[in-house]
């Protein structure tokens, strides 16, 4: 009887733990709220091991172009459209998009203006922070839309770091934390154009 207990909470656990697996797969921007409205994080992507800000955490459903220069040319082609983004601070989205800007030139993806129709790709961004002791993480999701509004790709991730000024929420990110977003959401997003192009 004690060993069957045993073996029936096991196969529970590992049931729990094999949804709570597959739920960030599957998340929906709407799941994502700023602190403000929310007291509680979005708790499907708020996973154990976070890497530090130092240490940018990898790019999720990254691939690797079979040719570099068929990559080159889809990047040279695209223009890519940055919308609003959501959830952060005005303070903490600023260092963020400039970020993106520089980091975009520098992989030969020019940026659209929000009016320009000969735009070929949208990104648009839900962020979300959660404050824990003296650390905070950046909870984001990026969806990669077509001009039509037909989404494509999405990239999500995390980056935890020190929080600044002894404070929670927003106030607590430093611009490092979220220039270092910046850089891996464009090359999550090089990456995934170069290895559709192959």
């Amino acid at each position: 009887m004690r060993r069957s207990h045993v073996t029936t909470v096991s196969l529970l656990a590992a049931l729990v733990l094999a949804a709570c697996t597959n739920a960030k797969d599957v998340l929906e921007p709407s799941a994502i709220t700023p602190p403000a409205a929310s007291a509680q994080p979005a708790q499907p992507l708020a996973a154990p091991g976070i890497a530090p800000a130092a240490t940018p955490a990898p790019a999720v459903g990254a691939t690797t172009p079979a040719n570099p220069a068929q990559s080159a040319a889809a990047l040279s082609k695209t223009r890519l459209q940055i919308a609003p983004i959501v959830g952060a601070s005005v303070e903490a989205a600023t260092p963020l998009t400039a970020e993106l800007q520089t980091r975009a030139k520098q992989r030969g993806i020019t940026l659209a203006g929000s009016a320009d129709q000969a735009a070929t790709h949208v990104l648009k961004g839900y962020f979300s922070t959660m404050t824990e002791g003296k650390d905070t993480t950046v909870i984001y999701v990026w969806d990669v839309y077509d001009p039509a509004g037909n989404r494509l790709h999405r990239i999500n991730g995390q980056q935890k770091a020190p929080s600044v000024n002894a404070a929670e929420g927003w106030p607590a990110v430093a611009p490092a934390t979220m220039q270092a977003i910046a850089d891996q959401t464009i090359d999550h997003f090089a990456a995934w154009l170069g290895g559709s192009a192959g």
